[in-house]
């Protein structure tokens, strides 16, 4: 994963500061061109056709506007090669008036900030618009790269800054707003939105959706495609290609036990229903959050439910992100982290503490091991302004790992019958707002640490927000079945015990994960070729063991396994699974040359967010001096 640079100045001055005396307004974006201080998006109306042949959506996006400064008469929104045709402007029901616009030069990072120019304070906008076929936030599938191979496939990522790249809109968290739309599709094709999609309406290619709790616009998402939908109880089901749906209604019908258990633990579910669309294997992402509809990758249908804390996962984010969510991308551990650690939660009371434990562990020893790489300045949770930077940078495992590491350390300083109702209360209290750390602080001061004096510390919390690496009093985790694969790994490394001999039988993934991640480096070929005799890693359908099996192979020069990598690279797009074997292909010219040449048939079939990473890893590769 890119990681963000940072002046070391700034973080210096960030790091000498003292909690209660930021002077920031950490709810700032510096990610976008808006001014939500003089006017917010209140309410947006879509009107939407797709066209898979010109790859582009095309239409109309009404804005409702309230304006908080009365001599203000500009609207500054966020684009991203949107080409822009008409902007008008109205009150009320009135006829619409055309207004000034300009669209400024396009940005490579943040796209081009579009000015519109009003006499007065309108209560609408409205503008028409397409958008490009490399619209960053869209993903346009021919029908040979889904699974029923007949029907063409679209769909949207919209985090961190992609809305922009498909409406026009003020793309930051810090504000939120309700939507409808009206989307239009070619009559063999259904479409669905982050909204109330309807698991009985028919497939006409005319499609009504409404959102009525406010979102921030990066939850805001869309996709259409051969898609039927399957219950899992009442107010969950999934959504999928017809080749698809069975096997994951089986594989994530604990679903509403999911749901049930989060209610118990933080308040009731407030988006009405929750669905998940199982999209291609070309998502970027594991899951995507969005409001009663969350994003979620095929990789994770393992067969044995080895992987559904993604699941777990993205069904948390309803309490922590989209209900209550970082007002700017900076404070990323406020979604994530908290998120994280509500993920674990669930998993416990599902699954049993062994589980919970092994995948608390599993995540903190990738921390650390990102620690190696991640420079200081950039390993607190408060991050400075980033101005200039990419958003996503900060989608990483301080904002994720650290940031849940954090949680449990109140959850133990304050034990779980105070920690849980405080948290439930942060919920409540905070309900479709976006926040900041500041704002987070003062509660805990206020609701948690006033009422146990002395269970924590200033200065441990200001070591945890403000301070590089893992605190040395972090709460430890520790897991008897990993202490069980710790020999039985030493004892094939020292050839004790043979491949075939050894004692796996009961091992789920998340102990082949910490068995793999636990061997050398680089290992002789001829003993991985024991290993996948005994186990056959190579070819698996496990993307958490071929993401570390392949980049050991590449390591320790086990060509054999070349032909399988290949179409696993090939066919996958979720940048965590593959990202890792093309980092270490790429420290050898020869496999430099094999990763071009995977990319070069894989890049059709890849979302352009994991085609950036890949274009990123290989430039810089090719531009090294030569070893």
């Amino acid at each position: 994963m890119r990681r963000l640079v940072l002046p070391v100045l700034s973080t210096l001055v960030l790091l000498a500061a003292t909690l209660p005396a930021l002077a920031q307004d950490r709810r700032a974006d510096e990610h976008s061109y808006a001014e939500p201080d003089k006017v917010r998006i209140t309410d947006l109306a879509l009107d939407l056709g797709i066209d898979f042949g010109l790859r582009e959506l095309s239409g109309t996006a009404i804005l409702s506007l309230a304006w908080a400064d009365e001599d203000h008469r500009e609207l500054v929104l966020d684009t991203r090669d949107l080409k822009i045709a008409t902007v008008e402007a109205r009150n009320g029901s009135r006829r619409w008036k055309a207004m000034e616009f300009v669209l400024a030069p396009r940005d490579e990072r943040f796209g081009s900030k579009l000015t519109i120019t009003l006499p007065r304070q309108y209560e609408q906008v409205r503008i028409g618009y397409r958008t490009s076929p490399e619209a960053s936030g869209l993903q346009w599938l021919a029908p040979s790269m889904t699974a029923g191979g007949k029907t063409p496939f679209m769909f949207s990522q919209s985090q961190a800054i992609h809305a922009r790249s498909w409406v026009p809109l003020q793309d930051t968290p810090s504000v939120r707003f309700t939507y409808t739309a009206h989307v239009r599709t070619p009559a063999d094709v259904m479409a669905l939105m982050s909204a109330d999609n309807d698991p009985a309406a028919p497939r006409d290619g005319d499609y009504s959706f409404k959102m009525p709790q406010p979102i921030p616009s990066y939850l805001m998402a869309i996709a259409a495609g051969d898609l039927v939908f399957k219950p899992i109880s009442p107010r969950a089901g999934v959504w999928a290609e017809p080749q698809t749906v069975d096997r994951a209604v089986k594989e994530f019908e604990d679903t509403e036990k999911m749901i049930e258990v989060t209610e118990s633990l933080y308040g009731p579910y407030r988006w009405e229903r929750y669905d998940l669309l199982i999209l291609p294997p070309s998502f970027p992402f594991g899951g995507m959050e969005n409001p009663r509809l969350s994003f979620i990758t095929p990789t994770v249908i393992a067969g044995d439910k080895s992987l559904v804390s993604l699941i777990a996962h993205e069904l948390a984010h309803s309490w922590s992100g989209n209900l209550v969510t970082n007002a700017s991308w900076k404070d990323m551990w406020l979604n994530e982290g908290f998120t994280s650690y509500v993920e674990n939660r669930i998993v416990e009371a599902l699954y049993g503490k062994e589980r919970a434990d092994m995948e608390f562990v599993n995540s903190r020893n990738g921390l650390k091991a990102d620690l190696a790489e991640i420079p200081v300045e950039q390993q607190v949770l408060m991050l400075p302004p980033r101005t200039g930077s990419d958003p996503e940078d900060a989608l990483g495992s301080i904002a994720y790992d650290k940031g849940a590491w954090f949680l449990q350390f109140l959850e133990q300083r304050y034990g779980r019958e105070t920690f849980d109702p405080f948290l439930r209360s942060w919920f409540d209290s905070h309900a479709f707002q976006s926040v900041s750390t500041e704002q987070f602080v003062a509660f805990l001061r206020s609701e948690l640490m006033a009422k146990k004096p002395g269970a924590i510390t200033e200065a441990e919390l200001t070591t945890w927000l403000s301070s590089p690496g893992i605190p040395a009093f972090a709460p430890q985790t520790a897991s008897p079945r990993f202490d069980a694969v710790d020999a039985t790994r030493e004892s094939w490394i020292k050839r004790r015990t043979a491949a075939r001999e050894l004692d796996t039988s009961a091992w789920t993934t998340q102990e082949w994960v910490y068995f793999l991640e636990g061997l050398p480096r680089e290992v002789p070929a001829e003993r991985l070729v024991e290993l996948d005799q005994a186990f056959r890693f190579t070819g698996t359908a496990n993307g958490e063991i071929a993401q570390r099996w392949y980049p050991l192979t590449v390591r320790s020069e086990y060509f054999e396994a070349r032909p399988a990598m290949s179409l696993f690279l090939r066919k996958i797009g979720r940048r965590k699974l593959i990202m890792p074997t093309y980092e270490a292909l790429v420290q050898t010219a020869d496999g430099l040359a094999f990763a071009e040449q995977i990319y070069a048939m894989a890049k059709p079939g890849y979302h352009p967010i994991t085609s950036a990473s890949v274009e990123a890893l290989l430039a810089k590769a090719k531009a090294a001096p030569a070893p």
